[in-house]
């Protein structure tokens, strides 16, 4: 929901009644994850996607029905059959697609969970997606790490929800819980969707060059909040990087401590080192090596200066399990050239590394073409 969200807010705040589809469930190679959105607004225009086209057409006619009924549906969308008429997944995945109407009075806490996704407070909402009671379907939670807001029905489903949907939140996971109909674990009959919406990962990155710049960009279409840090102030000013977060003049090493301190470094973090100088990159690099959880690490340079800055951090103390968490040089092998084009080349390392990718043209292998977590 959270890239259809100014859509869906539009119509809310309005007094109107959307219809939204919702992928709760996929099976094999479905083209868009649990948690993706399709909104159909009161005048029948379309915002976000279920399936990347496939299947958009029938969902909309259901999201239109459902709007006007109030009556939430889910409907699974499987593989194309050989008539050019039928509606299906045409990359052989099946989806599983919750249908529901929603205004200020079947959602009155969307306000806030916007507000709470738009300051970076971790927040889930929880919906009922299958029960044997129809009329429990569409009954939703919202919560966060300390709060709860909504019934599904029951105090004993409730708490057992809140519990496990926290679990989801605090691991930046979306997914479907099933539990008997009041709750009960290990239980069947109903279905609980969990979209857990935690603060976007963080990009850190070291040097205010051109090259930062295009990063800047490319992480921003990624999802990630991004920090940009030099110590020369005469660089790093938030007028040449429009796209990031924040702008902060300080040495790198510094910062980078006062974050961990902070506990604002955590297992998707990305840190990608662009100075090209020892006296930044080395100090840097000494304390990004040793926290002990960060999802990337990468520094600019060629192999010459690898080579030196290795020996460099094993002077330093620097064993060979921490120096092997370090991307460098930096990125794939892409043949970029440009900033841009080194961007892009950053940005799928990081990608390959978040899901377990091997960065070989897809022609060249066989098997799934989406990797799980």
């Amino acid at each position: 929901m959270r890239d259809v969200l100014d859509d869906l807010l539009a119509v809310w705040s309005g007094g109107g009644t959307a219809g939204v589809a919702t992928v709760v469930r996929t099976i094999r190679s479905a083209p868009r994850p649990p948690g993706a959105a399709m909104v159909v607004a009161p005048d029948g225009t379309v915002a976000g996607s279920v399936s990347g086209g496939c299947v958009e057409g029938a969902v909309y006619e259901l999201a239109t029905e459902v709007a006007e009924s109030g009556r939430p549906q889910i409907q699974r969308y499987g593989i194309s059959d050989d008539d050019a008429f039928a509606v299906g997944l045409t990359c052989g995945g099946i989806i599983d697609v919750f249908v529901e109407a929603v205004s200020r009075d079947t959602f009155p806490q969307l306000g806030a969970v916007a507000d709470d996704i738009a300051a970076h407070r971790p927040t889930a909402v929880a919906t009922v997606i299958a029960h044997p009671d129809p009329d429990r379907v569409g009954r939703r939670l919202v919560l966060g790490p300390d709060t709860a807001d909504g019934s599904l029905g029951s105090a004993r489903a409730d708490a057992a929800v809140v519990d496990d949907a926290r679990g989801l939140l605090a691991a930046g996971r979306t997914g479907v819980l099933s539990y008997g109909p009041d709750g009960q674990r290990q239980e069947s009959g109903m279905e609980v969707f969990v979209a857990g919406y935690a603060p976007a990962p963080r990009m850190l990155i070291f040097g205010a060059i051109d090259f930062a710049s295009a990063l800047t960009q490319q992480a921003a279409l990624l999802g990630y909040r991004v920090t940009v840090c030099d110590a020369r102030p005469v660089f790093a000013t938030p007028a040449r990087f429009p796209g990031a977060e924040d702008v902060v003049v300080d040495w790198p090493h510094r910062y980078l401590a006062a974050q961990a301190e902070r506990g604002a470094i955590d297992a998707r973090t990305a840190i990608c080192v662009l100075t090209h100088d020892p006296k930044f990159d080395v100090p840097v690099l000494e304390v990004a090596l040793r926290l002990p959880e960060v999802g990337y690490i990468g520094v600019m340079g060629s192999r010459r200066t690898h080579e030196d800055r290795m020996q460099r951090l094993r002077e330093a103390g620097l064993g060979d399990a921490e120096l092997s968490r370090l991307s460098s040089p930096i990125g794939l092998d892409l043949g970029a050239r440009t900033p841009e084009e080194t961007a892009v080349s950053i940005a799928a390392e990081i990608i390959a590394r978040r899901w377990g990718g091997g960065g070989r043209p897809l022609s060249e292998t066989d098997g799934r073409i989406h990797h799980e977590r």
